[in-house]
């Protein structure tokens, strides 16, 4: 049956050549669309930015990675922000020639946020993505895989921003 266009699958890129699917914890062999959605964040920053910071979830948490990766290997079309927040992040696999881009540390402030049982994207894997960031801070929650907005992880993102204050 097909879906509403509210249910449909979205994904910044997908795994498969042929189906608009996606699995954080496989190997793809193929990464149809990422290259276009290089381009659109290229663009983004490029006609909306600067920007001090960059949010992502999930899938685009790891894209955004990819992003500060580039920006920070000399990638023209990436200018680095001064921090990034990402929530339910992973280590993209199967990215060819952007994997050993993020192999090297990368140097910007990073706010890692991520849940105990979140069964999408497990806590391991955002831990993963963390160790990968010099000086990353990480706050956990005993959610899933959503963005958490309690008092106290309020605080803890106002913290993390008050740093970039000026």
């Amino acid at each position: 049956e097909p879906c509403l266009p509210e249910e449909q699958p979205r994904g910044w890129w997908f795994s498969e050549q042929e189906a608009d699917v996606f699995n954080a914890l496989s190997q793809p062999t193929v990464c149809r669309g990422l290259e276009e959605a290089l381009g659109t964040v290229a663009q983004a920053l490029k006609q909306l930015g600067p920007f001090d910071g960059l949010l992502g979830f999930s899938q685009g948490a790891a894209l955004a990675a990819v992003v500060c990766a580039l920006g920070q290997a000399g990638d023209p079309r990436f200018p680095l922000p001064r921090f990034i927040i990402l929530v339910s992040g992973f280590s993209p696999r199967g990215l060819g020639l952007k994997e050993p881009i993020l192999q090297c540390p990368l140097l910007l402030p990073s706010l890692h946020v991520f849940g105990d049982t979140d069964c999408v994207i497990p806590s391991q894997e955002s831990m993963q993505l963390a160790s990968r960031f010099t000086g990353a801070v990480t706050l956990t929650h005993s959610g899933g895989h959503f963005i958490p907005a309690a008092a106290a992880q309020r605080q803890a993102y106002l913290k993390f921003l008050d740093q970039f204050a000026a």
